[in-house]
């Protein structure tokens, strides 16, 4: 059966907005509806049906230890900038760590880290559909080796991104968009 045109979904698309982490606050999503983000993100294209990604839930206490860890270690190295860049994922009450685990596989590896940025959009898409703020997160504790060890992270696996979720305190803001047409071109023979 065909799918059935959905305008509301082009209308979300069009005007869909990131809220910054800094603004988010209690209440997130509940259990029912985090159950409901996570179905809807492992709806992506997978080729090879391999699943390449997890998510590790950060609910409010939780992710305030997590947080907790990665400033001692970055104090640990005298880094207070990098202390400070941890006040994004302190403020939001929920986070979820989409982690890229690359199969081995006729399948590309790139195809497979591609399915895992999908799954940030949907859960981006997800929580801000539900009516929650949300913004996708990636800072140097998505890439340094002793933040991801804290994370819990095996070998070969990757931090896709940290979607943040909660209410928004203020609306998010509208950026510069580019113009569409200075993104395309045409192949021609």
């Amino acid at each position: 059966m065909p799918q059935a045109p959905r305008p509301e979904v082009l209308d979300f698309l069009a005007t869909r907005r990131s809220a910054s982490a800094l603004t988010l606050a209690a209440p997130g999503p509940t259990s029912d509806e985090l159950d409901i983000l996570v179905r809807l993100a492992s709806r992506v294209p997978d080729h090879g049906k391999l699943t390449p990604w997890r998510m590790i839930l950060l609910e409010t206490a939780p992710k305030a230890e997590f947080a907790a860890r990665l400033e001692a270690l970055a104090l640990a190295r005298d880094d207070a900038k990098a202390a400070a860049k941890l006040a994004k994922l302190k403020a939001p009450p929920m986070g979820v760590a989409v982690v890229a685990r690359p199969q081995l596989s006729e399948i590309p590896e790139w195809e497979q880290l591609l399915s895992a940025a999908a799954v940030c959009t949907n859960l981006l898409y997800g929580a801000t559909a539900m009516g929650y703020g949300a913004n996708w997160i990636t800072d140097w504790y998505a890439y340094d080796p002793d933040a991801l060890k804290v994370l819990g992270l095996e070998a070969g696996e990757r931090v896709a991104g940290y979607i943040l979720m909660g209410s928004a305190k203020e609306p998010p803001l509208e950026r510069v968009r580019p113009d569409a047409s200075d993104l395309i071109s045409r192949w021609s023979v």
